[in-house]
């Protein structure tokens, strides 16, 4: 693994001391001591600092954020998607379990399709970006397993009644999501057919899929898909990833290992996001 230069860590180590006290200003020794830096480095890399504009050195000798820096800042800010940090997330997930990926977002009632990645097996996938999709109780898990009580208000006006039996199921589902941080949604039908590249968010409420509640290790399961939410700065869902297309079935350890690289692959796009 390649180490990162001691020089570097020290430059970013001081431009975030900065950053977390943006109202206050700091004098050489004041960053010496908070960052644990020799009174010789640290004067050497605050020169430079201030030399190409990232620091600036005010007239009674502290440094603040300099204006090239907050123009780096600006244009990283008005320029940054978070769907750029997830493309490349996305094409190693779908490359490394052959299915497809896509990046989801919730618009009211609609699901929106807003990027994807898929396999070379999955080249002809046939849901195109931008598709809109008509949220179902099914998928309520999804995007409300921290927010029940919102889950369960979007139940109660349905237009079709949930049964309780369903309601049970959403519940259970909502509770697997907040323990384990993602979602299972199970083909019901013949696993041995082409997937449905809707099957997970389509819009009919007949479709053969349920979302799982309970996943056992040793148990088989004909996977839809299996789901996981990026949170954003505030904690709320940004937009969930959703692995789909996968050719067989899959032990409950099995879908846990994907599931795995899925979550991981969501805490950096969330860290980035953050």
């Amino acid at each position: 693994m390649t180490r990162t230069s001691p020089g570097v860590k020290r430059i970013a180590a001081i431009l975030d001391f900065l950053a977390d006290h943006p109202t206050q200003s700091f004098a050489l020794t004041d960053l010496v001591r908070a960052l644990k830096l020799s009174r010789a480095t640290a004067h050497a890399l605050l020169t430079g600092l201030v030399e190409v504009g990232y620091l600036y050195r005010t007239t009674d000798k502290t440094y603040v954020l300099g204006p090239a820096l907050a123009r780096v800042g600006r244009a990283a800010a008005q320029n940054m998607s978070p769907l750029q940090v997830a493309q490349p997330e996305m094409r190693a997930l779908a490359d490394e379990f052959d299915v497809v990926c896509s990046a989801f977002f919730l618009e009211g009632d609609t699901i929106v399709s807003r990027e994807r990645a898929a396999s070379i097996s999955h080249v002809g996938y046939s849901l195109p970006l931008g598709t809109r999709i008509r949220l179902m109780p099914r998928s309520l898990p999804t995007f409300f397993a921290w927010d029940a009580d919102e889950a369960r208000a979007r139940m109660d006006r349905a237009e079709t009644p949930v049964t309780p039996a369903a309601r049970e199921q959403i519940e259970a589902a909502m509770a697997f999501m907040r323990e384990h941080g993602f979602g299972v949604m199970m083909r019901t039908d013949d696993p041995g057919r082409n997937p449905d590249s809707l099957e997970a968010f389509g819009g009919e409420a007949d479709r053969p899929v349920a979302i799982l509640g309970a996943i056992t290790g040793d148990e088989t399961y004909v996977v839809s898909a299996i789901v996981a939410p990026v949170f954003n700065a505030q904690g709320r869902i940004e937009f969930v990833l959703s692995l789909m297309g996968f050719s067989r079935a899959m032990t409950g350890t099995q879908v846990f290992a994907a599931a795995g690289s899925l979550l991981a692959a969501c805490k950096r796009i969330g860290a980035f996001i953050g």
